[in-house]
């Protein structure tokens, strides 16, 4: 019996260090450890930035997959080293609420409405908001220590016939300098 015991004690552990690295009560913790940092802001400001767009018609997004009021917002960072070659920075937006074509969906009164963010201001790339990936934008030459990139927003009607009401999304961003 007193054999036996070591046997089952060393079987037993092992299947409870098994049992733990499959357990899906994981919590994984990243980070990024850069030469430096910059200062960001959105159309100038650092802190809590509200981009405002035009007020617009409902009759601009009776059609399926219309889009009005393409509206530019400028990320911008400052206060960076930038030594011998541009360094390229990428923008990681992270919507709260996203809706399955990708867009942001809206909290506000407007029915039948999402707001599309792009990577540029001629509008002509969507960001995909359910696929988050790093979008390139900010370019700062070497020697310098400042840049910036112009987004845009506008409103998009999936199914056509948006309703009338206020239209209110929000999105999280990250800076990467990798």
């Amino acid at each position: 019996m007193k054999a036996l015991l070591p046997v089952v004690f060393g079987t037993a552990t092992l299947l409870s260090g098994a049992a733990f690295a499959e357990s899906t009560n994981t919590i994984t913790f990243k980070g990024e450890i850069t030469e430096q940092t910059c200062s960001v802001t959105v159309n100038g400001s650092d802190a809590h930035p509200v981009v405002l767009l035009p007020t617009i018609s409902k009759s601009e997004l009776k059609d399926a997959a219309s889009s009005a009021g393409l509206t530019t917002f400028t990320m911008g960072v400052s206060g960076c080293s930038v030594d011998s070659s541009t360094l390229e920075i990428k923008t990681l937006f992270i919507g709260t609420n996203v809706t399955s074509s990708g867009n942001l969906a809206t909290s506000g009164s407007a029915n039948n409405v999402e707001l599309q963010l792009l990577t540029d201001a001629s509008g002509s790339t969507v960001i995909d908001l359910s696929n988050p990936m790093a979008v390139a934008g900010i370019s700062i030459p070497a020697g310098e220590q400042s840049g910036e990139h112009d987004y845009a927003v506008r409103y998009f009607s999936p199914t056509g016939n948006a309703t009338a009401g206020d239209v209110v999304a929000a999105v999280q961003y990250a800076i990467s300098y990798l």
